[in-house]
């Protein structure tokens, strides 16, 4: 076999005229190899002969274990096949064969209309947000982006529990000032999982009159809009950001995506922005009467004077102790009401196992009390006493006739 140097050499005397004979007599070789390296397409190569390895014994039990397991661990399976040799070789040899077992699952290229749909997710930012006690921790931002023009709204909420997703969706509409005619979402629990829907989830679609959809298990490009959208913010809004609250990161990421809605989108070549409107005017509108959201109980006012929501205690007027109360918390404030009659409010705090009081409370407390500990005085006399002689003239009885 000739080298690639003399194959380049040959190829250059057989193109500059010289004959076959005499390139061959040169370089010392045959005629026939000259006649085969001018015709050739592509530079020679040694190529070796293929052989047997130490895992082609192995290959058909594996073959058989990645039919009925095909996503069995590598070291699994070498344990259940009895590999005593290197595990990096059969790991390799695994993952070659493990696409031959696995079943095609392909993802579709979606298009979507105008005004159809909505998909729903949470965002972790990978950075702890400080809370009102001192603490911090990671919180859930509910994006939505709109199917069609790629529009975003987002807001950082307390939990992603369902009341919490509820609320976080309707602000998030509010925005929109329309609503999608399906609001596309994961087996998140607070919303649903299978043919299951958290409670409350299906009287706020009936509300907004959309339609929920809860996607299947491994079907990423029903939703891959918005996750997208979530991989974005961490590269480029996250980097170089403090935050001081939920309420700052909440300021600051509504500022950064006024910018990032006016950007050209790749696939749309068009910015979000500029299919708003289009987006909109095919969607539903909104509901006359808001849907019941948030946190709500009733509950009777205890000698504490106060009620709990969201894991926090909340202090009410002490005049209303023993009276049915209702309690609702959106996600800034927490009211309570006494036949609909506001009788406390206060700031919704994102924390946990938190007292929160208004002094005045206290105060009212105080004086109940005191009041409460003085004893009861006998109400006055009117000065006006009847003869008892009135009472034996009244039934026939005299002093005479009295033993």
């Amino acid at each position: 076999m000739i080298t690639l140097e003399d194959w380049a050499l040959i190829r250059r005397l057989a193109a500059e005229g010289e004959p076959h004979a005499r390139i061959a007599a040169r370089l010392g070789i045959s005629r026939t190899t000259v006649v085969k390296a001018v015709g050739s397409v592509a530079p020679p190569r040694y190529v070796r002969s293929p052989a047997a390895t130490s895992f082609a014994v192995f290959e058909p039990r594996v073959r058989a274990l990645l039919a009925e397991f095909p996503d069995l661990p590598a070291t699994v399976v070498a344990e259940r096949v009895g590999w005593t040799g290197s595990i990096s070789w059969f790991r390799e040899n695994v993952t070659r064969l493990r696409p031959e077992q696995r079943r095609v699952d392909p993802a579709d290229r979606l298009s979507w209309e105008a005004g159809d749909a909505a998909q729903c997710d949470l965002w972790f930012p990978p950075r702890k947000i400080p809370l009102e006690d001192g603490t911090a921790t990671l919180l859930p931002v509910l994006v939505m982006t709109l199917a069609h023009s790629r529009f975003v709204v987002a807001r950082m909420i307390p939990t992603k529990t369902t009341e919490d997703l509820l609320l976080g969706m309707w602000q998030l509409l509010q925005l929109l000032g329309r609503v999608p005619r399906r609001l596309i979402w994961d087996n998140e629990r607070g919303i649903g999982r299978g043919p299951h829907r958290a409670e409350g989830v299906a009287a706020f679609m009936g509300t907004l009159a959309t339609r929920l959809v809860l996607l299947r298990p491994r079907d990423p490009e029903s939703k891959g809009i918005v996750e997208r959208r979530n991989g974005w913010f961490e590269t480029s809004f996250m980097p170089g950001r403090s935050f001081g609250s939920p309420a700052d990161f909440n300021d600051q990421f509504i500022g950064w995506l006024e910018g990032a809605n006016q950007r050209v989108v790749r696939t749309t070549k068009a910015a979000p922005v500029k299919l708003l409107e289009a987006d909109r005017s095919a969607m539903l509108a909104l509901p006359p009467v808001a849907p019941l959201v948030g946190w709500r109980k009733q509950v009777r006012l205890g000698r504490d004077y106060y009620v709990t929501i969201a894991r926090n205690d909340y202090s009410v007027d002490p005049t209303w102790i023993g009276r049915m109360l209702d309690v609702h918390a959106d996600l800034d404030q927490v009211q309570v009401r006494l036949d609909g009659r506001l009788v406390a409010q206060h700031p919704r705090v994102w924390a946990r196992g938190l007292t929160i009081t208004d002094p005045a409370h206290v105060s009212t407390a105080a004086r109940l009390r005191q009041e409460f500990q003085q004893p009861r005085t006998q109400a006055a006399s009117d000065g006006l006493v009847r003869d008892l002689t009135d009472y034996d003239r009244a039934f026939g009885l005299n002093q005479e006739g009295v033993a």
